[in-house]
């Protein structure tokens, strides 16, 4: 897994740095994608296999680069250095290869610490034209797939959302565009909120006193925040909310303020189906008296719908995970090694 020892200089293996420190999966398609326009090789190592526990999702995912300079996370940090070396091995090699760590894995050194294992496939990229496309996708703010095929050794984009994991022989991961929290409201909740969810991933946007948010903005990777203290300045933008595919409605306000602002929408036409998707009192906990606590409770409980949002998006007629024998097979067409001993190849 560390550097091999060559006849030449130029055959060793780069010892792995990371680039920045990012889990976002966004970040992680354009590292790689820039990496090809600049006539570099690069990497996709995706999890697609969990034994037991992991610090990450099916799906996590780093990109390489054959200088070893990589970014993201399949791991809690303990093994990404290690899986990068690996990955320019592979690009050495000019061969996609599955890559098995911790429980069940030859590498006996190499031990997760969470006791489980996962099963990593590093896929050399051939052309950057999927990662181009879902990349124009995310940016439009619609969802894509990257379709990755073990045996053909090949990347696909396609639409579409669903669950990332194993559909038949085809390892399927998909991505979804930044979240976004439009945020409307008295300036210091809002201000600290703002501040709160930017660092924890939001694109914020901001509605001023008299504007209107376009339908472009209230897609179902947005969260609408009200922070008002009065019901007749949320009104206009509460029901823009409701008329809108958003994936979390919260408002400000004890649950008296709630009643008789349920009570003004049904006299406009709302039914009690339309009325409960707005999270009141806002927040994962009652009564936060400052604007700290406020925050905290708002991010928390976006971030918690957020999660409930993805999980619902699931199809449980369609299995995603698949049993290591199968996985093997699926890996098996293309005779990828799983232990390449040297930088020459097999």
């Amino acid at each position: 897994m560390g550097a091999c020892i060559a006849s030449e200089p130029k055959t060793l293996t780069p010892e792995p740095r990371a680039a920045f420190l990012s889990d976002d999966a966004i970040a992680i398609l354009a590292f790689a994608a820039e990496a090809l326009k600049q006539g570099l090789a690069a990497a996709l190592v995706t999890l697609v296999e969990i034994r037991g526990g992991a610090a990450r999702a099916i799906g996590a995912q780093m990109a390489v680069r054959d200088d070893g300079l990589y970014c993201g996370f399949v791991s809690g940090g303990c093994t990404e250095a290690a899986v990068a070396a690996d990955a320019v091995v592979a690009l050495q090699n000019g061969i996609d290869r599955k890559l098995r760590l911790g429980e069940g894995s030859p590498f006996f050194d190499i031990v997760l610490p969470c006791g489980g294992g996962i099963t990593l496939a590093i896929h050399v990229l051939r052309n950057a034209t999927a990662l181009r496309h879902i990349l124009a996708a995310l940016h439009r703010r619609a969802p894509g797939r990257l379709r990755y095929n073990p045996g053909r050794q090949a990347l696909f984009f396609e639409p579409g959302e669903g669950v990332s994991g194993w559909e038949g022989e085809e390892f399927v991961r998909v991505y979804h565009p930044k979240q976004r929290m439009l945020l409307a409201g008295t300036s210091l909740e809002a201000g600290v909120v703002t501040r709160l969810a930017e660092v924890s991933g939001y694109e914020v946007v901001k509605i001023e006193r008299g504007q209107a948010p376009s339908p472009k903005q209230l897609d179902a990777d947005t969260a609408v925040v009200l922070l008002f203290h009065d019901i007749n300045r949320e009104l206009p933008l509460l029901e823009a909310a409701l008329a809108s595919s958003a994936f979390y409605i919260g408002a400000l306000g004890s649950r008296r303020t709630h009643a008789k602002r349920c009570e003004v929408l049904r006299k406009r036409g709302h039914s009690e189906t339309t009325l409960a998707r707005i999270k009141a009192p806002i927040g994962i906990f009652d009564k936060a008296t400052d604007a700290n606590s406020l925050a905290l409770s708002v991010v928390a409980d976006v971030a918690q719908a957020r999660l409930l949002h993805m999980k619902g998006k699931a199809d449980p007629t369609v299995p995603r995970t698949l049993a290591l024998n199968t996985i093997d097979k699926c890996f098996a067409p293309m005779n990828a090694s799983e232990l390449i001993t040297n930088a020459g190849g097999n």
